[in-house]
């Protein structure tokens, strides 16, 4: 099978209309999380030694995958510094998910410096989910349309697709990966909220994925 959905999925058209919503209505206050939880990934592994962030001190873990686990990101670059900022953090973020889960943490410092609130909670529990089924993944994801709005200049949501038609869950332990044919279920959308903390990183709090929409399989 492909690699797994994330907890939660939801219809992005109107999704993206409440991430936005809350963006523009929480700009003042010190913004809690959503209440809505998931996670993703990327090309990298933790290692003990953090690496110094390119904002503020704060120090970013370094991230890397097995060579059996590769992503790419198309179009990721916009050429203004707060956008490519965003989008830097939210590839770490997924880099981060698929270390996790790789490494079989749920507890992976990487996920709690990326993530926030009840986001890091259902992150958590989706690596959990992998350790318990005895499961790892493989393969390759693309990344691709990112569509970036900024709110303020601390919040903004992102919606991006996924293909996920060369990625695969496997068996932990025999480290054969579940394959099937490629179908629109391939192909998936993910919409999230991110907010910049006060060492300037801009943390995960909300995470929504929507597998075989249609904006990604066109």
């Amino acid at each position: 099978m492909k690699r797994r959905s994330l907890p939660v999925a939801a219809a992005l058209a109107a999704t993206a209309a409440l991430l936005l919503t809350a963006c523009g209505s929480e700009a003042d206050s010190s913004k809690g999380a959503d209440g809505i939880a998931g996670a993703d990934q990327g090309d990298k592994k933790e290692s003990a030694s953090p690496t110094a962030s390119a904002s503020g001190s704060a120090k970013r873990p370094a991230i890397k995958l097995p060579s059996d686990v590769k992503n790419s990101f198309e179009t990721w670059k916009t050429g203004d510094e707060t956008k490519d900022a965003i989008l830097a953090d939210v590839k770490e973020r997924i880099n981060a998910t698929d270390a996790a889960i790789t490494a079989a943490d749920p507890n992976s410092e990487a996920l709690k410096f990326y993530y926030k609130g009840e986001a890091l909670t259902g992150a958590a529990e989706w690596v959990q989910g992998y350790v318990d089924d005895g499961k790892s993944i493989t393969g390759s994801v693309r990344f691709y349309n990112p569509d970036l709005v900024t709110a303020d200049e601390d919040t903004a949501a992102l919606a991006y697709c996924a293909d996920e038609s060369k990625a695969f869950d496997k068996d932990r332990k025999t480290s054969k990966a579940e394959k099937n044919a490629v179908t629109k279920n391939s192909y998936v959308a993910y919409n999230t909220r991110v907010e910049k903390n006060a060492q300037g990183i801009w943390q995960t709090t909300s995470l929504l994925s929507d597998r075989g929409n249609a904006k990604c399989t066109q």
